[in-house]
């Protein structure tokens, strides 16, 4: 593990992302107390592909129609 002060860590910043990039870990202190630690950038998420669940997913017909029983429970009123 590498250490460095911020003075260092701004004059030598190239040098210590390389440091990163070879795997090595890089705390950067300020009066010996450490603040912050250099990791590499994994890459953004892979972008969604559209259809992949097509042809798996089956939705009722009546999937959208109301329940009266069940709006009677949130809106109140008589159950029948």
């Amino acid at each position: 593990m590498k250490n460095a002060n911020i003075h260092e860590a701004t004059t030598h910043l190239s040098k210590l992302i390389d440091s990163v990039l070879a795997g090595e870990d890089v705390i950067i202190s300020r009066a010996g107390k450490p603040l912050v630690r250099l990791v590499p950038y994994k890459g953004a998420f892979k972008p969604r592909q559209p259809g992949v669940w097509k042809g798996q997913v089956k939705i009722a017909d009546d999937f959208d129609e109301e329940s009266e029983e069940v709006n009677a429970l949130f809106y109140g009123g008589d159950k029948q």
